[in-house]
């Protein structure tokens, strides 16, 4: 039965994969938008907001890294699957994210903090427990969220020596996790935002711009696309785990 592994490290500019070999690997293995866009604000919890529910930030309400119940509530990835029977876990240390689906849709979580255990402790522990979980038990989605490499973004400046390092350490993280799932996985790689000096939120290419590979059976290795948007993440997942959209979700599958 086919399952589907989003795994997404936060801030990752696509000019910032350009000097990281198995970056080049996952691009020659699978289909590659360089140059999809995320939302406005460009800023962390509105955009994996707008990833998860498929909506602009005007419709879901979320414009800061502060959870608010919405007013017109709209269903997410996670609660639609769970409609649907579907198994989702989850694996992040940063812990905003933790109102991504409502109460109950969610199968397994872990949360291990990026702010009291280092991000690059918790990126390997996240990662860890994903390949644990997935090798043992049959989950039909899974999120698997990388923090480092936004965090040194802030800390030293995008495209900075740590910067890029953090991806590297990031790549290492995914290589591990191909190399010990099972081809059942498609597996999509993506970032919420990207950034510039030492932040990110504005309306400009450098915060816009966001890298994003398919890599499975239903993706042609070395193709292109060259028009996507983090809204077409979530429509593009229900049709890999054959379940339709909802008509409220703005974006489009990508397949």
């Amino acid at each position: 039965m086919k399952k589907v592994l989003l795994i997404l490290v936060d801030g990752m500019r696509p000019d910032g994969m350009e000097q990281i070999e198995y970056a080049h690997t996952c691009i020659r293995d699978g289909m590659y938008a360089p140059h999809a866009t995320t939302v406005m604000p460009s800023v962390t919890l509105p955009c994996h907001m707008s990833l998860f529910h498929s909506v602009d930030p005007g419709r879901h309400g979320i414009t800061t890294n502060f959870y608010m119940p919405q007013v017109r509530p709209v269903k997410g990835l996670i609660d639609v699957l769970h409609d649907h029977h579907k198994k989702s876990a989850q694996f992040f240390n940063w812990e905003e994210l933790r109102d991504l689906s409502r109460p109950g849709a969610m199968t397994y979580s872990t949360f291990v903090s990026g702010h009291d255990f280092g991000y690059e402790f918790a990126n390997n522990e996240v990662t860890d427990r994903c390949i644990d979980l997935l090798n043992r038990q049959d989950i039909d989605f899974t999120f698997l969220y990388l923090g480092m490499v936004d965090e040194k973004g802030h800390g030293y400046g995008w495209m900075s020596p740590e910067y890029i390092a953090a991806i590297r350490q990031s790549f290492e993280m995914i290589r591990r996790v191909r190399e010990n799932l099972k081809d059942e996985y498609d597996i999509i790689i993506t970032a919420d935002h990207g950034g510039h000096d030492r932040g990110h939120g504005m309306n400009i290419p450098e915060d816009m711009t966001i890298p994003m590979i398919f890599i499975g059976k239903d993706f042609t290795p070395g193709s292109t696309l060259e028009e996507a948007n983090i809204m077409d993440i979530a429509p593009t997942i229900l049709h890999l785990l054959g379940v339709e959209k909802p008509e409220e979700w703005e974006g489009k599958c990508l397949l």
